[in-house]
């Protein structure tokens, strides 16, 4: 029996417990080597198990970078209350701008970067674009917005809660920019996600 199969026996992690051994791993291999470098030999050997437990769960590498940045990002946003829909969503639009020109947000960049030679990364990141865990977020802000009457319960959509996230991922992707700039992200709230939420009150 191989060493790290019998490490995984000694400690008895199933479950979850595996799951974030090795998607912490995976996160630490992004941040300190890079996705190019990335492999599940080294991830297996940092979360100590063995590649099979890996590919059980994430059959690609691709699967498990993206899987692995995902929970890292989206564990460190947390949904704002300020009292009014602009608030919360500049908060919200803030707080992920800030951990994107982070050194996590390296970690999204070189992902990006790769996605150009890698088209199952690249499909898992357009994916991920438009089905967030952070929509579940602008989901909540909507749905406090119609509570309070600021919002049509048409608003509480999952297309227009993906918006915001998707023009910021935009910025960075595109524009290359190590850090989008505040006026931006009011622009993105003012002239495309406020007017787009109003949009749906009267059906448009």
């Amino acid at each position: 029996m191989a060493a790290d199969e019998q490490r995984d026996r000694a400690t008895r992690r199933r479950g979850a417990a595996l799951e974030d051994a090795i998607l912490g791993a995976a996160a630490e291999e992004l941040r300190t080597t890079g996705y190019a470098a990335m492999t599940m030999d080294r991830v297996a050997r940092r979360a100590g198990t063995n590649k099979n437990a890996i590919y059980r769960r994430w059959p690609t590498r691709a699967a498990l970078g993206v899987a692995a940045y995902r929970r890292s990002a989206d564990a460190e946003l947390t949904v704002p209350d300020t009292g009014t829909l602009r608030g919360d969503a500049l908060a919200l639009l803030r707080a992920a701008n800030t951990l994107w020109s982070s050194p996590r947000g390296t970690v999204l960049r070189d992902l990006l970067s790769a996605a150009g030679d890698d088209p199952d990364l690249l499909t898992l990141l357009r994916e991920q674009a438009g089905g967030s865990g952070t929509d579940g977020a602008w989901l909540t802000l909507l749905e406090r917005a119609v509570a309070r009457g600021e919002a049509a319960a048409g608003a509480t959509h999952p297309r227009v809660a993906s918006v915001p996230m998707t023009l910021l991922r935009g910025e960075y992707a595109l524009r290359g920019l190590p850090e989008v700039p505040d006026e931006v992200l009011t622009e993105i709230v003012d002239e495309v996600f406020l007017p787009l939420v109003r949009g749906r009150a009267t059906g448009r």
